[in-house]
């Protein structure tokens, strides 16, 4: 791993220490520890638990998610962990995307079948309002939920956004969760669409422009 100190001012929870808050460029070593930060993180996602609503489906299957929605980071040296592995976010670069195939192949063999047409059209939606210039996607962001209020994700987006700023490009991610909207707007993102179809949760598309 290759460490990069992003310091990050954040109220911490009481009795909490506030955390060094160290970027780490992680490798394909540490992606068993990053998909295992994730699947924390997103135990209590309105998105994620509608995927995976039972909790052996979801520690089943969730972690599959993540490594074909995210992984290609894990290659391209924007896959960023902090905190010791507490906290990860998984960039994708511009043009690079996850495996689609092996994506949609791992949902229908997972999901009910009642729950399908609703999720591919949300998936579709979630698609359409991508940007289609050249872009930085993120598609994962999540911190250990015994160590959130500690600065570790704002450490997280200041790095990441240091690479879209750098290359004067787009930063985009879809919200699963509205209460983590306000986190994101402080960093420039601003509110594209908002995605409601059938029971699923909503969605929200967000896009930064480069400064």
């Amino acid at each position: 791993m290759r460490a990069i100190h992003v310091w990050a001012v954040a109220a911490p929870e009481p009795n909490v220490p506030l955390m060094e808050a160290s970027v780490v460029i992680a490798t394909r070593a540490d992606e068993d520890a990053l998909i295992s930060v994730m699947i924390l993180a997103f135990s209590n996602d309105p998105a994620g638990r509608r995927l995976y609503p039972d909790p052996l489906q979801y520690l089943r299957f969730f972690p599959e998610f993540v490594r074909l929605y995210g992984g290609p980071a894990f290659d391209h040296a924007s896959a960023h962990c902090v905190g010791g592995g507490r906290g990860a976010a998984l960039w994708l670069p511009p043009g690079i995307h996850a495996d689609e195939v092996a994506l949609d192949s791992l949902l229908e063999r997972t999901l009910a079948d009642a729950d399908k047409l609703e999720l591919f059209e949300v998936y579709s939606l979630m698609k359409q309002h991508r940007p289609t210039e050249p872009h930085w996607f993120l598609p994962l962001i999540g911190v250990d939920p015994s160590c959130r209020g500690q600065g570790l994700g704002t450490a997280l987006m200041q790095h990441g956004l240091l690479a879209c700023d750098r290359d004067g490009k787009l930063a985009y991610l879809d919200s699963t969760n509205p209460s983590n909207i306000p986190f994101y707007e402080r960093f420039g993102f601003e509110l594209v669409a908002k995605i409601e179809i059938g029971h699923h949760p909503p969605v929200y598309p967000m896009l930064r422009r480069s400064r």
